[in-house]
C-alpha cells in the first residue's frame, strides 16, 4: 500500500494533514451524548464457564495454567500487589501452603513495607497452626513499621490468645519504646487490667503520663485509682497533675473532677476548696464550665443568695468589659438589665442600667440600628408595669420614646400597639384610641391599621372597625387581603349588600397584589349565597381578564357540582372543558392543555353512567423528546407534548400546501403549452 492510500487520512511521510476549514461543526456531541451511546452499544460481558474436574490429571492441567497466567500477570506487572495476593490466596484455596509462602516472599521483596502483604502472610500462617512463623512475621512486620498499631495490636492479641502472657507484655514494653498514641497505652493499660497485674498497670500509667501530658490522661489514671477504691492515690494524681500542668497548661476539667471526686467523697468543704483555688487562678475565658459547675455544686450545697451575688457579680464584670468595647450593642445591655432584673433586690440598680441603655440611641437615622434601640425602651417600660408596679412610670417611658423616634425619617408600629394596649390594661380606652390616631396621622402602616382593627374588634365597636378598614382601604387599595377581611366582617355580620359592594368595588381597582385571592373570596361568597348565576356571571369576567386553567378547571368544578341531575351537570362541565381546551389550543399553551385533559378526564370517570373518558382519552397527548439549538450553539434536549388534533390540522395544512402547489404548476405548464402553439402558427 503506497503512502497515498494510507488509512486515517494520513499523505506522504505519515504526517496528518492540513485541516482547512477549522471552524465548528454544525452539530456538536456533547460529552454526555457520547457516554450514552457507548453505554447503550456496549455489549453483554461475557462470563468464563465454570470447569469441572474429574481427575487429578485434569486438575494439575488446571492449576498449570492458572500458575502460568498469575505469573505473566506478574510479570507484566510487578509493582501490582493485589495481583501478588490474587495468586497467593489461589494457591492457598489450592492448599498449597508452601507456594503460597514463597509468593508472598516473593511480594514483600516487591513491596516490603505493603501492610496487607503482611497481614494476609500471617493470617496464612495462623490458619495453618504454624505459630512460630507467624510470630517471625509479626516481628518483622514491627520491625520494618514501627508506627503502625495494626501489626502490634494483631502481635498481642496472637500471643494473648496462646496465654503466652509474658511474651504480649514484652510485646506492649517494645510498642511502648515508640510513644505510641493514646489508644495503644489505653490497651497495654487494659492488658495489665485483665490479669489483675495492678502495680504493672500503676508503672504503665506513670509512663503514659510522661509521654501524654494532658488533662484528660491524668483524669484517666484518677478514675483507675478511684475504681480500686484509693482515695488518697486519688488525691495524689490531682494534686501531681496540678503541678505538672502549672497555670500556663492548666484545664479546668482538671479542678472540676476533682470537687467531684471530692462531694462523692463526701468532702464538700474541700470540694469548696478547689472551685475557689481554680476561680481565682484559671482566666475567666477558660473558666466558663468551672463557673457553671461551682453554681450547680453550691446550689446544691451552699447557701443559695451567696452563690447567686457571686454569679451576677461575674457577670456584671462581663458586661461592663464587652459594652467598653460597644456601647452601642444593644442586645448586651438588654441581657445586662434582665439580670438585674433576676437578682435585684431593689429596682434602682435596674433602672439605672435601662437609663445608661437609652442614653445611647443610635446618630444615624437608619431604622435597622434604631430596631434593637427601640427594644430597650419596650422592656424598660414592661419593667415598670410589671416588675416594679409603677403605672405612671411606665406612662412616662412610652411617652418619651414616642417623642424621640423622627416618625418622618421611619416609625416602629410595634412601639404604638405596645402602647395602646398599655393603655387599655389600664382601662383607658380613649388613651389607647388617641395614641393609635396619633400614629395613623402622623405615619400610617399597615401593621399599624391592622393592629388598630383588631383592639376594636376586641372590643366589638363594629362601627369604628369599618371606619378603620375604609381609611386602610384608601390608604393602600392595592392590598387584596385588606378587601377580603373588609367584606368577611361584613359577611359575619350578615350585612351581604355591603360584602357584595365591597367585591365590586375592589375588583375594579386598577391593580391588586394578589387579585386570585379577591376573586376566590368573592366567587365562595356567591356560592355559599346559593347564587348559581352571578357565580357564573363572575367566573365569566375572570375568563375576560385570565387564561389561567385553574380558573376553567374551577368553573368545571363547579358546574359539575350545582347542577339538578347527573347527566345535565356533566354536559355543562364537558362545555366548560370544550371551551377551555380551545381556548387554550388557540393561545398555544401545551402544559395548561394536559392538565385540563387530565381533570377532564377525572370528572367523566366520575360518571360512569353518563361519562365518555374514551373521547377524552383521543386527545391525550403523546410525550416526545426534541432537541432545541441554545444560544451558544450547543443542542439541548427536552419532552414536549404532541396533541392528535395538532397533528391532524397539521397533516391538513401539508396536503393544502401540496394541492396549491400542483396547481401552480399544472397552471404554468398549461401557458407554456399555449406560447409553444402560438409560436407553432
Amino acid at each position: 500500500m503506497s503512502d497515498v492510500t494510507k488509512p486515517g487520512g494520513y499523505g506522504q511521510g505519515s504526517r496528518p494533514p492540513k485541516i482547512k476549514n477549522k471552524s465548528a461543526a454544525a452539530v456538536q456531541i456533547t460529552a454526555e451524548q457520547l457516554i450514552r451511546e457507548a453505554y447503550e452499544r456496549q455489549g453483554s460481558v461475557q462470563k468464563v464457564p465454570r470447569q469441572k474436574v474429574l481427575d487429578g490429571e485434569e486438575l494439575s492441567d488446571y492449576q498449570m495454567r492458572r500458575r502460568r497466567e498469575f505469573e505473566e500477570g506478574v510479570r507484566k506487572n510487578r509493582s501490582n500487589i493485589a495481583e501478588w495476593l490474587r495468586y497467593a490466596s489461589w494457591e492457598e484455596s489450592q492448599n498449597e501452603v508452601k507456594r503460597a509462602r514463597s509468593i508472598y516472599e516473593r511480594a514483600l521483596d516487591v513491596d516490603s513495607r505493603n501492610q496487607t502483604v503482611y497481614i494476609k502472610y500471617a493470617e496464612l500462617e495462623m490458619k495453618n497452626k504454624n505459630t512460630n512463623s507467624a510470630r517471625n512475621l509479626y516481628d518483622r512486620a514491627v520491625t520494618i513499621l514501627p508506627r503502625v498499631s495494626q501489626f502490634w495490636y494483631r502481635y498481642t492479641y496472637m500471643e494473648e490468645l496462646l496465654d503466652n502472657v509474658d511474651g504480649a507484655r514484652e510485646i506492649f514494653n517494645r510498642w511502648m519504646q515508640w510513644e505510641p498514641e493514646e489508644e495503644a497505652w489505653s490497651a497495654f493499660i487494659k492488658f495489665e487490667r485483665r490479669y489483675a497485674e495492678t502495680d504493672n498497670a500503676r508503672a504503665v500509667f506513670e509512663r503514659f503520663v510522661f509521654v501524654h501530658p494532658e488533662s484528660k490522661t491524668w483524669l484517666k489514671w484518677a478514675k483507675f485509682e478511684e475504681d480500686l477504691g484509693e482515695p488518697d492515690r486519688v488525691r495524689d494524681i490531682f494534686g501531681r497533675a496540678i503541678d505538672r500542668l502549672g497555670e500556663a497548661f492548666m484545664d479546668q476539667h482538671i479542678f472540676i473532677s476533682f470537687a467531684k471526686f471530692e462531694v462523692r467523697m463526701k468532702e464538700v468543704e474541700r470540694a469548696r476548696a478547689i472551685y475557689k483555688y481554680a476561680l481565682e487562678r484559671l482566666p475567666k475565658a477558660k473558666s466558663q464550665a468551672l463557673y457553671n459547675q461551682y453554681t450547680l455544686f453550691e446550689k446544691q450545697y451552699g447557701d443559695r443568695e451567696e452563690i447567686e451575688d457571686v454569679v451576677a457579680n461575674k457577670r456584671r464584670m462581663q458586661y461592663e468589659a464587652a459594652l467598653k468595647h460597644d456601647v452601642q450593642d444593644y442586645d448586651m445591655w438588654i441581657d445586662y438589665a434582665k439580670l438585674e432584673e433576676s437578682v435585684a433586690s431593689n429596682f434602682d440598680r435596674t433602672r439605672d442600667v435601662y437609663e445608661r441603655a437609652i442614653a445611647e440611641h443610635p446618630h444615624v437615622l437608619d431604622k435597622r440600628l434604631w430596631r434593637r434601640y427601640i427594644y430597650l425602651w419596650l422592656y424598660y417600660a414592661l419593667f415598670e408595669e410589671t416588675v416594679a408596679r409603677d403605672v405612671e412610670r411606665a406612662r412616662q417611658v412610652y411617652t418619651a420614646c414616642v417623642g424621640l423616634i423622627p416618625h418622618k425619617q421611619f416609625t416602629f408600629a410595634k412601639l404604638w400597639l405596645q402602647y395602646a394596649w398599655f393603655e387599655i390594661r389600664q382601662g383607658d380606652v380613649g388613651a389607647a384610641r388617641r395614641a393609635l390616631g396619633r400614629a395613623l396621622g402622623m405615619c400610617p402602616k399597615d401593621r399599624l391599621f391592622r393592629g388598630y382593627i383588631e383592639l376594636e374588634l376586641e372590643l366589638r365597636d363594629f362601627d369604628r372597625v369599618r371606619t378603620l378598614y375604609s381609611k386602610y382601604v384608601e390608604f393602600n387599595p392595592t392590598n387584596c387581603t385588606t378587601w377580603v377581611e373588609f367584606a368577611k366582617l361584613e359577611a359575619a355580620l350578615h350585612e351581604n349588600e355591603r360584602c357584595q359592594a365591597l367585591f365590586e368595588l375592589a375588583v375594579e381597582q386598577p391593580t391588586l397584589d394578589m387579585p386570585e385571592v379577591l376573586w376566590k373570596a368573592y366567587i365562595d361568597f356567591e356560592y355559599d349565597l346559593g347564587d348559581y348565576d352571578k357565580t357564573r356571571e363572575l367566573y365569566g369576567q375572570l375568563l375576560t381578564l385570565t387564561d389561567h386553567v385553574k380558573v376553567w378547571i374551577s368553573l368545571a368544578r363547579f358546574e359539575l357540582a350545582v347542577a339538578d341531575d347527573s347527566e345535565g351537570r356533566l354536559t355543562a362541565a364537558r362545555s366548560v372543558y370544550e371551551r377551555a381546551y380551545s381556548r387554550l389550543k388557540e393561545l398555544g399553551l401545551t402544559e395548561e392543555r394536559l392538565a385540563l385533559l387530565e381533570a377532564w378526564r377525572e370528572a367523566e370517570r366520575s360518571e360512569p353512567r353518563w361519562g365518555d373518558v374514551a373521547a377524552v382519552e383521543k386527545k391525550m397527548p403523546r410525550r416526545v423528546r426534541k432537541r432545541r439549538k441554545l444560544d451558544d450553539g450547543s443542542l439541548e434536549e427536552y419532552f414536549d407534548y404532541v396533541f392528535p388534533d395538532d397533528e391532524e390540522q397539521g397533516a391538513r395544512f401539508k396536503l393544502l400546501a401540496k394541492a396549491h402547489l400542483w396547481k401552480q404548476k399544472a397552471a404554468a405548464a398549461a401557458e407554456l403549452a399555449s406560447d409553444n402553439n402560438d409560436g407553432y402558427e
